[in-house]
């Protein structure tokens, strides 16, 4: 049987064309349509040069299958989230590779109700069937297939996570990343100009290019920030934002140009989503990770909600948002998860947010954001590459158990060492050790006790 180490833990991601080509994306889709049974499977793919042969190979897959294959053309993921749930489509597959290097390609999988297919709810399944590769005849009545467009509803969609008419006059620069988010603005900037919206849009990277000639699209790297935190400077704009590749993750910058941790923006998406309406939210439940958590308890509870940990990734934090139908989630990794998404992460609704929640205040974002990282100063997410980081766990573990006032296990260790904490956790495909620290308005606390934590992992 030949193995396929494109099957990560919670989707599809390989080098091509050794780990991922053209057959073994027929492959997934028969493996897919053999395994769910659909009847109706909507695709898409993002700007990435193999993804259009990619996604054809895999609709004839689905097509020999029996299914009946929806193509919505050049696609984020939350665009085949939306799809599928929208128009009642049994799933659907988004071929991307997000922020990985040019010469890979993926794709992520949802079935009904945009619900993920991941790890343990049915991923191995389909990846056993793959690699098996035993299907029988193609089906004799063949799959049809169709291009249709979802972009009118899926705009109608996001603007009604705001009331638009209370948009403020606003500056913003985005940045879509080589244009995988780019057909989106132009979409929303239609909108808003017909309506009267007074925003404006200063665009940088803007239209579709596979090559990547802005580099990967990735924000959480320093490198990959300037571009946009130049333009906001230039322009004086109110607020920066870009995306990453498939933009089911957007990275806000103030008007400083100063990059936003995400781990601050879920408190402030925690407020805004309360404050939007606080009789209907109170008591709300808003789902939060476990590795920097001060800040959103603080937030979401002084509001008016519920603050609820959940294990990290996204397959956790859906899978609970559903338990508690929680109004909204979020982690400092940029994702963000609302109910009314089918439980899904967008990267277009959080900035629409906070816009309006700038206009609602009167202020800009850095005040929106600094007090609140004076008041829980974090080091940011911070990986160690070890040969044995089980046994660092172990050693950080005894070296401050007896001293915590609480010990959680929810995701790795977190210690609440009464003025500080820290969550240390192990990365799901590598031997790194993930290590993320705060305070209680204490940056030297905090950074004392970073490199205290630094030492003994590495030494």
């Amino acid at each position: 049987m030949n193995k396929l180490p494109c099957f990560q833990a919670n989707d599809i991601r390989g080098r091509l064309p050794d780990e991922l080509n053209e057959d073994i994306a027929y492959r997934i889709g028969r493996a897919y349509g053999e395994y769910l049974k659909p009847k109706e499977v909507v695709v898409g793919g993002d700007i990435r040069l193999t993804s259009e042969a990619l996604k054809h190979a895999l609709s004839e897959g689905l097509r020999d299958a029996g299914v009946n294959v929806l193509d919505i053309g050049l696609s984020g993921t939350e665009e085949i989230y939306f799809a599928t749930f929208h128009m009642g489509i049994d799933g659907g597959v988004q071929v991307t590779a997000s922020h990985n290097p040019v010469d890979y390609n993926g794709m992520k999988l949802v079935k009904a109700g945009s619900q993920p297919i991941s790890g343990d709810t049915g991923l191995r399944d389909i990846q056993r069937l793959a690699e098996e590769n035993r299907f029988s005849e193609p089906e004799a009545q063949r799959g049809s297939y169709q291009e249709i467009s979802v972009q009118d509803d899926y705009v109608s969609h996001l603007l009604t996570y705001i009331q638009p008419e209370s948009l403020k006059p606003v500056k913003l620069v985005v940045n879509a990343g080589n244009g995988a988010a780019g057909h989106v603005i132009d979409a929303i900037e239609q909108r808003f100009q017909a309506a009267g919206v007074p925003v404006e849009f200063v665009k940088i990277h803007h239209e579709p290019d596979g090559n990547f000639p802005h580099g990967i699209p990735n924000p959480l790297l320093p490198e990959c920030r300037q571009a946009t935190t130049d333009a906001v400077l230039e322009h004086k704009a109110d607020m920066g934002i870009a995306w990453d590749g498939d933009f089911d993750r957007c990275f806000l910058f103030d008007e400083q140009g100063q990059f936003i941790e995400g781990y601050y923006i879920v408190g402030l998406l925690g407020e805004a989503f309360l404050a939007s309406d606080p009789e209907k939210m109170a008591g709300a439940k808003i789902i939060h990770d476990p590795r920097l958590t001060w800040n959103t308890i603080d937030q979401v509870t002084a509001a008016g909600g519920e603050p609820v940990l959940c294990k990290t990734g996204h397959a956790f934090i859906k899978e609970r948002m559903r338990q508690e139908d929680a109004v909204y989630g979020g982690e400092m990794s940029a994702h963000h998860y609302f109910r009314d998404f089918a439980y899904c992460d967008s990267g277009m609704i959080p900035w629409l947010l906070v816009a309006e929640l700038m206009s609602r205040k009167g202020q800009p974002l850095s005040a929106l954001v600094s007090e609140r990282i004076a008041l829980f100063p974090s080091s940011g997410e911070i990986n160690s590459k070890l040969s044995d980081p089980q046994a660092a766990i172990e050693l950080v573990l005894a070296h401050y158990q007896s001293d915590a006032l609480a010990v959680d296990t929810t995701d790795g260790i977190s210690l609440d060492m009464g003025q500080w904490r820290f969550n240390l956790r192990l990365a799901n495909t590598e031997p790194v050790l993930r290590l993320n620290v705060e305070s209680r308005g204490d940056e030297p606390l905090m950074q004392a006790k970073t490199c205290e934590l630094l030492k003994l992992i590495r030494d």
